[in-house]
C-alpha cells in the first residue's frame, strides 16, 4: 500500500487553513498507485481556530515550534508515508497532486517534484503577486521541490532547522547533491495572498531578513535571489502594465525589507 503524507506546519492561520486541509483531504487516490492520503498538521501553539478548523479533515496534530522547519521535521518524523510532501498552510492543492507524486517518485524513478505554485488573492496587490507567480514558473533558481522520498528526506537530515527563509532552496540543494532526481507535476498549488499590503509585506521580509543573512554566506546561495525571470517574459509584463508596474513596487519594498533585516543581522554578529 503506498502512502503520501502531507506535512502542513501551522500558526494562527484560521483564515486560510480549512480550505487547505480540505484540499488535501480531497486529493485523488488510485489503487495501486496511491492507496491513501495522510495528512499530519503541526501548529505551533496557535491562539485562533486553527487546530479546531483543521481537525476534521487531518490524521495527526501535534503542537510543536520554534519555526517551520522544526514543525516540518517533527510532521515527516510522525508521518507513515512512501513520499512526504511540505504545504503551507495559505496553499490550496489540485486534486492530482498525490497519485502524481505517487506514481513519479514511489512507483517510478524520481525523487523530488516541484509543484508549480500560481497564487490568488483579493487587492491590487495580490493581483500582481499573481503576475509574479506565473513569471517565475519553470525558473529552477526560484522553484524549490515540495514532494520528497522520504528515505532520501531522511538520508540529507531533513529541513536545516537554523533558517526561516530560503530553508526550501537549500533542502532541495542538498537533495540534488545527494543524487536526486527531479522532477514536476501537470497539477498545480494555489498560494492564496488574501490582501496584500506593502507595509505588512516590508515587515515580513525584514523578519526573513536575519535568515537570508545567515543564507546567503553559503556557497551558491545567492543565485536563488538573482529572480531574472522577473524580466525573462517581456511579453507576459507588456500584457498587464498595471500589474507589472504594481509588481516593480511591491518587490522595491520587500528588498528594502530584506535589506534592513539582513542589515541587523550583519550588525549584531559583528558586535558579538
Amino acid at each position: 500500500m503506498t502512502t503520501v503524507s502531507f506535512i502542513v506546519p501551522t500558526k494562527n492561520a484560521e483564515r486560510t487553513i480549512a480550505a487547505c486541509v480540505r484540499s488535501l483531504r480531497g486529493q485523488h487516490l488510485e489503487p495501486g498507485v496511491c492507496d491513501r492520503v495522510e495528512v499530519v498538521l503541526v501548529d505551533n501553539h496557535s491562539t485562533d481556530r486553527t487546530v479546531e478548523l483543521a481537525t476534521p479533515y487531518v490524521d495527526h496534530v501535534e503542537i510543536a515550534g520554534p519555526e517551520r522547519c522544526a514543525q516540518r521535521n517533527l510532521g515527516a518524523a510522525r508521518s507513515a508515508g512512501d513520499v512526504v510532501v511540505f504545504v503551507d498552510a495559505d496553499m490550496v492543492l489540485e486534486p492530482t497532486i498525490a497519485v502524481e507524486s505517487a506514481r513519479a517518485i514511489a512507483h517510478g524513478d524520481l525523487d523530488l517534484l516541484v509543484l508549480p505554485e500560481l497564487a490568488f488573492g483579493e487587492s491590487f496587490f495580490a493581483e500582481c503577486r499573481s503576475l509574479e507567480k506565473r513569471l517565475y514558473l519553470g525558473d529552477a533558481s526560484v522553484e524549490a521541490g515540495r514532494a520528497i522520498r522520504h528515505t532520501l528526506f531522511d538520508t540529507v537530515g531533513g529541513w536545516d532547522e537554523t533558517l526561516t527563509a530560503g530553508e526550501d532552496w537549500d533542502l532541495t540543494d542538498r537533495l540534488r547533491q545527494a543524487g536526486a532526481r527531479v522532477g514536476r507535476t501537470a497539477g498545480h498549488v494555489w498560494h492564496d495572498e488574501g490582501h496584500v499590503h506593502l507595509l505588512t509585506q516590508f515587515r515580513k521580509k525584514r523578519y526573513y531578513g536575519k535568515w537570508v543573512a545567515e543564507y546567503l554566506r553559503r556557497d551558491g546561495a545567492s543565485r536563488h535571489l538573482a529572480r531574472t525571470s522577473l524580466f525573462s517574459r517581456p511579453r507576459m509584463l507588456l500584457a498587464e502594465p498595471r500589474h507589472a508596474a504594481g509588481l516593480m513596487i511591491l518587490k522595491a519594498v520587500e528588498a528594502a525589507g530584506l535589506a534592513t533585516g539582513m542589515a541587523g543581522a550583519w550588525r549584531t554578529r559583528t558586535v558579538s
